[in-house]
């Protein structure tokens, strides 16, 4: 009886269920977006920009319409023509790579005259559909290019009015805001009219930028600029700076000029202006005499040449590309000659070829110096006293001390040019006379480190 009712409360149990209707999920929602955001629009008539932001960005508006701006701006074509100054230097390897793609991406045309067409949010992001005229565009363009080109044509016009009365930093000046005003179409056409002759007037501005550098002529007096003890190792050079016209030519007044040469304390680096006829005197002075050859190098000074509200990293690019003249002169040195007397002993005994006199001679030889055997020949008088004496045993060595002094004098003023000591310089060994010969040598050696430096930067 149990098992029947059990039975029968199961099968009414699956009745109930199979009555209950089944929940079908729900069909997909048609698809909300319009059709330009679906498919980016195509026309003959427009330049098309869909731009896309992100709402989990703050910029989610101004991020869609940059992107739509950029697309329209990449949908304009750029072509650099044949007779553009990007097509002419890029052939010459005038520009570097990096300059030249910077410029074509700066040039490319701006937008103006664009207009919003539709607009459309998601939860999620922010979309935007702009265009812009093709007819419109192009007419903008045009007076803007028209406008440069007039701006252009009038500033390379006053650099050459400039050169002709000799002022070379106007005439630079000129020449390269002209061809900033013209930068935005460097890729592009640019023929104009210039004494009765159609030119592209870029190429024509930069082409007389190149002239007015490689007709800087400096001249150096004198030729050579050799230095001695006698002048104390100084001496003035004057420089001249024309312009060449044909066979002529033309003082340079104010002409900024860089001047560098190896110094004692590094390199020497000065500008200087000519003065109102082109020419500048300096000094030459605190020269590094160790190095083993060393060029005066005077040069114009282009960055002080050029006015500091122009756009840096154009002007940089085009003065690169610029020959700029530059002159030089080898610097010599002629070293005084001396006349060396030496006092040398090791424990009262004479040490001959064994001291410190024949490593000095060596040093100075090296350096340029010239040892003379006559003192009336000499320029410079060198009196080295050196002597050792017993410092005591211990442990089964031997010490001993080395006293020295030197004195370099003047051998007309009989003034002391240099001089210097050294005292208890010590030596160790098994016995006392080797003790003596090892503070010898070890003396020599911080006289090679000390001397030399020391005399010659007292002739500075």
């Amino acid at each position: 009886m149990t098992r029947l009712l059990l039975f029968m409360a199961l099968s009414a149990l699956m009745a109930c269920k199979g009555g209950q209707t089944v929940q079908e999920p729900p069909p997909p929602a048609p698809d909300a977006r319009p059709e330009w955001v679906r498919s980016r629009p195509v026309s003959s008539a427009y330049y098309i920009g869909v731009g896309l932001g992100s709402k989990a960005r703050a910029d989610a508006v101004e991020s869609a319409r940059k992107s739509a701006l950029d697309q329209m701006a990449q949908e304009i074509s750029v072509r650099v023509e044949g007779s553009s100054i990007l097509f002419t230097a890029d052939g010459r390897n005038r520009f570097d790579e990096t300059f030249t793609s910077t410029i074509k991406t700066t040039s490319q045309e701006q937008l103006e005259g664009y207009e919003l067409v539709d607009s459309w949010d998601s939860p999620t992001e922010h979309w935007v559909y702009y265009r812009l005229s093709k007819a419109e565009h192009a007419r903008l363009k045009s007076q803007r290019k028209s406008a440069a080109i007039g701006t252009a044509v009038d500033l390379h016009q006053r650099a050459i009015a400039s050169i002709a009365g000799g002022d070379l930093r106007a005439a630079i000046d000129q020449d390269l805001r002209a061809l900033i005003a013209m930068k935005a179409y460097w890729g592009e056409n640019d023929l104009v009219e210039l004494n009765g002759k159609q030119v592209p007037i870029a190429n024509e501005v930069f082409g007389h930028l190149q002239a007015l550098t490689a007709g800087i002529r400096l001249a150096l007096l004198p030729e050579r600029c050799e230095l001695d003890y006698a002048n104390h190792f100084q001496r003035e050079v004057m420089v001249t700076a024309t312009f060449a016209e044909g066979k002529l030519g033309r003082d340079l007044p104010q002409l900024p000029l860089r001047i560098t040469y190896a110094g004692l304390d590094g390199p020497v680096i000065e500008q200087k202006n000519t003065d109102s006829e082109g020419r500048l005197r300096f000094g030459v002075q605190r020269v590094a005499i160790a190095q083993s050859s060393n060029d005066l190098v005077v040069k114009p000074d282009m960055d002080a040449l050029v006015s500091k509200d122009l756009e840096p990293e154009v002007v940089k690019a085009l003065l690169g590309s610029l020959t700029v003249p530059e002159t030089r002169a080898p610097i010599s040195m002629r070293m005084p000659r001396v006349f060396m007397r030496s006092n040398e002993t090791s424990l009262g005994a004479a040490v001959g070829d064994a001291g410190i006199a024949v490593i000095l001679r060596e040093e100075l030889t090296r350096s340029g110096f010239r040892l003379v055997d006559r003192e009336t020949e000499a320029e410079l008088l060198l009196q080295l006293n050196c002597t050792t004496r017993p410092g005591g045993e211990s442990n089964g060595f031997a010490t001993a001390f080395l006293d020295m002094t030197y004195t370099f004098q003047d051998r007309k003023s009989q003034d002391i040019v240099f001089q210097g000591a050294k005292q208890s310089v010590k030596g160790i060994q098994l016995s006392l006379e080797k003790a003596s010969l090892d503070a010898y040598k070890k003396a020599a050696q911080e006289l090679r480190r000390e001397v030399v430096p020391g005399i010659l930067s007292a002739f500075q």
